[in-house]
């Protein structure tokens, strides 16, 4: 399943790539995402996310797959697994900015694949999900950007 994404950052392209791209400092602005380790390129981490009246927590790993910073587009790969469970959840994510000195629009395609209970859930409420976990970091980075 595809969903596209976009949010606008008050930073300048250069500004949003180098924070983007820095795992550490924008995991705890995506909600229920905690970081746990990292190997190289390679982080560790949990991710707790309500779909519907289901409550979910995957342990999982997230990878640089490529960054361009010319053209400012980053590939990351993440998987992860239920705790409680046997779901699992694949994503692919590309990330793509553009803007001018004052702002930067992000865009995010997600190729998703998921097993288990979510995958009972109709495209639309994976989309409302994603739509509002999207909303919800933009506005936490917004806050991180200020610090």
């Amino acid at each position: 399943m595809k969903l596209e994404n976009t949010l606008t950052i008050p930073v300048s392209p250069p500004e949003a790539w180098a924070v983007l791209l820095d795992l550490e400092r924008i995991a705890p602005c995506v909600p229920g995402a905690t970081l746990t380790g990292r190997d190289g390129d390679r982080y560790r981490g949990r991710l707790k996310v309500k779909l519907g009246p289901i409550a979910l927590l995957y342990d999982g790993v997230v990878t640089f797959v490529s960054q361009d910073e010319d053209a400012k587009v980053a590939v990351l790969e993440a998987t992860g697994r239920e705790t409680r469970g046997n779901g699992t959840a694949k994503a692919a994510v590309t990330v793509r900015l553009a803007g001018t000195d004052q702002s930067t629009d992000v865009h995010v395609e997600t190729d998703l694949a998921i097993t288990g209970k979510p995958a009972q859930f109709g495209r639309g409420a994976l989309a409302e999900v994603a739509g509002t976990l999207i909303g919800q970091f933009a506005a936490n980075l917004e806050i991180e950007l200020k610090k």
